[in-house]
């Protein structure tokens, strides 16, 4: 992509045509000896010493492989420095050459020749940022990489269902969107070889791929940080007595693959045999149904300590929980009038 400059030019100082001059003069082998102690190399210094001619900060994009000369051209095409010439005899004389450092730059306003230099040695690149959030599908992310105005490249990866981990990720402008795929996925297999070791004993499950399923659900069914592990536990707590899940989102990948289903479910879609209905499969559906978060996978591998197995929502936008089926249907109950009481209110 091409960098975008500032069109500000500041007037030149009144020793530019001095400095000119010099530059002209101080050619070849010459430069070492009149740059150290000529008239000419006194100017010269003092003009890559001064402010340079930017009013306001501006944006440059230094492509890899790029020479001292095409760096010092780009910056005086930018107007941040007056003279590409006095930028190449400076890093020259520094041995920098191989020292600048490729990338995009936010040069500050009436940044000195000195500065740019010291800018573009330091090699601190503008930093952009892709945010996934907890709980997409690999497509849905997929479809945020892809609108990504600064990634480049096109998107030619496509990870399985609950290989990526969703969070914000700082990358520089040249990355391209299978890097950043790669990144998700390698981000995702940090996390677990991480967490794994210190999971609760005694788990309704034996790999970490089945805990991926089961924190793919737990993402899906609560936005809640402080209710991940409870039900967390819940579903845990059900495995382990060969309860069904009876989870609703799992039902609504198998029927769009996870894309929102814009209405309720139909009872005959609570009854359909499919791999993902756990209204009517045994255990956990055969993949992820979403990319589950950092504290989701948490969850799963060490759940809350209670004799949960139901919860249905609160009218709060949370939930509340029982251990026995006669509580469950009186929370059940007051979630129906809850909901009665809104379709009146509306």
């Amino acid at each position: 992509m091409r960098a975008r400059y500032s069109n500000n030019l500041a007037a030149a100082g009144q020793h530019g045509g001095a400095v000119k001059s010099a530059l002209l003069f101080v050619g070849g082998l010459a430069l070492l000896v009149v740059a150290a102690l000529g008239v000419g190399g006194y100017l010269a210094w003092r003009e890559a010493s001064s402010p340079g001619p930017s009013r306001q900060a501006t944006t440059i994009l230094l492509e890899p492989g790029s020479s001292v000369s095409k760096i010092a051209g780009q910056l005086q095409d930018a107007e941040i420095i007056r003279y590409a010439e006095l930028f190449t005899v400076i890093v020259r004389l520094r041995r920098a050459e191989n020292d600048l450092k490729a990338g995009e730059y936010s040069i500050p306003a009436h940044a000195s020749i000195m500065n740019v230099i010291e800018i573009l040695i330091d090699g601190k690149s503008i930093l952009h940022y892709f945010t996934a959030p907890e709980g997409l599908t690999a497509a849905q992310i997929l479809r945020l990489i892809d609108a990504d105005e600064v990634l480049t490249g096109d998107t030619t990866l496509e990870p399985p269902e609950g290989e990526l981990l969703p969070e914000t990720y700082a990358f520089t402008r040249g990355e391209s969107r299978d890097d950043m795929i790669r990144r998700m996925m390698k981000a995702q297999d940090a996390a677990i070889d991480e967490l794994w070791p210190a999971r609760a004993t005694e788990l309704p499950f034996s790999t970490a791929d089945e805990a991926i399923i089961l924190a793919s659900i737990v993402e899906k069914e609560t936005a809640l940080a402080e209710e991940r592990r409870q039900v967390a536990a819940v579903f845990v707590n059900r495995l382990k007595r060969r309860m069904r899940l009876e989870s609703d989102p799992t039902i609504i990948y198998g029927l769009t693959q996870g894309e929102p289903l814009g209405r309720g479910l139909r009872q005959s879609e609570l009854r359909a045999e499919t791999p993902y209905n756990t209204y009517v499969i045994s255990g956990l559906p055969p993949t992820p149904i979403a990319n589950p978060g950092r504290a989701s996978i948490e969850a799963v591998l060490n759940p809350a300590d209670t004799d949960d197995i139901f919860f249905v929502a609160d009218g709060t936008g949370g939930h509340v929980f029982a251990s026995n089926l006669r509580d469950h249907l009186a929370n059940v109950a007051k979630w129906r009038r809850i909901e009665r009481e809104r379709g009146q209110g509306g």
